[in-house]
C-alpha cells in the first residue's frame, strides 16, 4: 500500500516489498520529509549530516537500530521521546510519522518509522552484503525472520512484557503461549545453527533477539531455552556490542 501528495508538507509513503526492491544503493524507502525534492534519490546516502533516532530507553524495537548502529560504528543523535507523555502523538513527532508510534529514524530527507524496515535501511546503507544479503536466496532468509520479528515474537515475548511491565490490557495468558511456541521453534533452530540466517549474523538476528532476551520480563523465563541463551551471549560478544536495560 502507497500513497503520495504533491502539495507543501505532504508524504509519500512505500510499501514494505519496496524496500526491499533496491538492493544495490542506499534505500529511499519510508516517509519523505516535507519539502524533499524529486531528486532525493539520486542523492540519497551523500548527507554529512549525522543520523537520527527518536528513541525510548525501554523499547526493543527502539534499541535494534540503536544496536544495529553500534555494531556498524554508525553515529547516530538519540533523540529521548517522552512516550507516557504522549509526545510521540503530537507535531513534529506526528508530523514525521502519522503512525503515532517510535522508533522514528530520520537520515537527511529519509524518514522510517518501522524497526525492521529501518535494519534494512542501516543494513543497506552502512553494513553491506554481510549483514543484509544482496542475493534473492539470502535476502528472502533473513526477510523470513524479519516477519517473524514483527508478527510471532511481537504477539509473544512482546505482548507479554507490554501486560507485565507496562500494564497493557491484553490476553497476557494467549501472549504466553505465543512467546512459549515461538521459543520452542527458535531453539530447535538455535540449537543446529549458532546464528538465525546465513551462518552469520545478519539483521535477521538484531530483529528478533531484544524482546526474546527480555522474555523473563514478561513472565516467559528462558531457563529451559539453552540454544536461545547462547545465542544471546553470542551476540553480547560482537564487537560494538551496547545493551539496553534487562539486557
Amino acid at each position: 500500500m502507497q500513497y503520495s501528495k504533491k502539495r507543501k508538507n505532504d508524504y509519500r509513503c512505500y510499501s514494505l516489498a519496496e524496500l526491499f526492491a533496491i538492493t544495490k544503493s542506499p534505500l529511499e524507502i519510508g516517509l519523505m520529509l516535507p519539502g524533499a525534492p524529486d531528486n532525493s534519490r539520486q542523492n540519497a546516502g551523500k548527507s554529512t549530516m549525522t543520523a537520527k533516532l527518536y528513541d525510548l530507553e525501554l523499547s526493543g524495537n527502539c534499541y535494534k537500530a540503536r544496536l544495529l548502529c553500534a555494531l556498524l560504528g554508525v553515529d547516530l543523535e538519540i533523540v529521548p521521546v517522552d512516550f507516557l507523555a504522549g509526545e510521540h502523538r503530537q507535531p513534529p513527532l506526528s508530523d514525521l510519522n502519522p503512525f503515532a508510534e517510535i522508533p522514528v529514524f530520520v537520515d537527511g530527507d529519509i524518514v522510517l518509522r518501522d524497526s525492521q524496515a529501518i535494519l534494512v535501511y542501516i543494513a543497506r546503507k552502512w553494513g553491506g552484503e554481510r549483514w543484509l544479503p544482496d542475493d534473492a536466496a539470502g535476502l528472502a532468509r533473513v526477510t523470513e525472520w524479519l516477519v517473524t520479528a514483527a508478527n510471532e515474537i511481537a504477539r509473544g515475548p512482546n505482548d507479554a512484557r507490554l501486560h507485565d511491565k507496562f500494564g497493557y490490557d491484553l490476553d497476557v495468558a494467549l501472549a504466553r503461549k505465543k512467546a512459549a511456541r515461538i521459543l520452542g521453534l527458535l531453539e530447535a533452530r538455535l540449537s543446529a545453527h549458532h546464528w538465525l540466517a546465513l551462518g552469520r549474523p545478519t539483521v535477521a538476528d538484531i530483529a528478533c533477539m531484544p524482546y526474546v532476551a527480555l522474555s523473563a520480563e514478561g513472565g516467559v523465563p528462558l531457563d529451559d531455552y539453552p540454544a536461545i541463551r547462547a545465542w544471546i551471549a553470542r551476540i553480547r560478544e560482537l564487537p560494538g556490542f551496547i545493551g539496553m536495560p534487562g539486557i
